[in-house]
């Protein structure tokens, strides 16, 4: 099959594309040697370890997400970003966001309830992360390397040791103000806006299953500038495109198979284990960037 696609050629800022013809395996040659915004990526002419790297994390950030509702960027973008450029990193994971998000939401339930409680919630998320994404482009990968990092890291430990105190009824629309802006800031920079929200629920005692709907409508409101952010910055192109949609194919697979192993483990000492995973990942992608 022939496909046709893309290809950058220029800066971030300034894009000028030229169609060609290209069969599959084409195509992530000419990503690799085409992709200004992302060099350098991988300094070997075959890119079979980087797509294999890619599969892999998303399958295991998708099984983390089936399992705990939450942790598809965290764990994808800490696993790739071991290897690949960030920037890239966090592109691929637009489309699978996108998906995943939307499959979590609509297997919740009262989903107009939801919206309604959270709307000011989503409306600080939305025109935060609207802005930070198009600053993205213009990090340099280091400091994005251990702003990721840094990001990781805070995950982990507000989700292992911290418990944030009670918000109560009468602080909630401040407190939906102000962890929907820091969720935004977070998430348009590193694709992962999780731990605000994360905090935000717990201290306002959700339980489990409105957690995971809750948390699937916070994370869908934010995939969409995610997405429309990175296309307008010139991240998001013809060819990363291709890469990220077919990255859904590991993520729904993983998935569904977290949700089958939800109902068969101790969610909470799976939790653990993979926290304290992405401690350690966090703490590397910081030496990366540092050294």
């Amino acid at each position: 099959m022939r496909l046709f696609v893309p290809i950058c050629y220029s800066s971030v800022s300034k894009q000028s594309f030229k169609d060609e013809k290209y069969s599959f395996r084409s195509i992530y040659h000419s990503f690799i040697t085409h992709l200004s915004p992302f060099h350098p990526l991988i300094k070997e002419p075959s890119i079979e370890p980087w797509i294999y790297t890619a599969l892999l994390a998303f399958l295991a950030a998708g099984t983390i997400k089936g399992t705990l509702g939450v942790g598809l960027p965290v764990a994808a973008v800490a696993l790739m970003a071991q290897f690949i450029d960030p920037r890239l990193a966090i592109t691929l994971m637009v489309f699978p966001i996108l998906f995943a998000n939307t499959w979590q939401f609509l297997r919740a339930r009262e989903r107009v309830l939801i919206a309604k409680r959270h709307w000011i919630f989503a409306l600080a998320l939305l025109i935060t992360f609207s802005i930070a994404t198009f600053f993205t482009a213009r990090v340099s990968g280091n400091a994005l390397i251990i702003f990721v990092g840094i990001v990781i890291i805070v995950f982990s430990i507000t989700n292992l040791m911290f418990n944030p105190p009670p918000i109560p009824d009468r602080l909630d629309r401040p407190c939906q103000i102000f962890f929907g802006a820091l969720s935004g800031i977070t998430g348009g920079l590193t694709a992962i806006w999780s731990p605000a929200i994360a905090i935000y629920l717990i201290g306002r005692g959700i339980e489990k299953d409105e957690f995971v709907g809750i948390s699937g409508f916070l994370f869908l409101v934010g995939s969409i500038p995610l997405c429309l952010g990175f296309w307008l910055n010139g991240m998001l192109t013809g060819t990363t495109a291709v890469l990220s949609m077919t990255m859904m194919i590991p993520t729904l697979i993983g998935f569904s198979l977290g949700e089958f192993i939800r109902k068969r483990i101790d969610a909470k000492k799976f939790k653990s284990i993979v926290l304290i995973f992405f401690l350690f990942m966090g703490l590397n992608l910081i030496r990366k960037g540092l050294f």
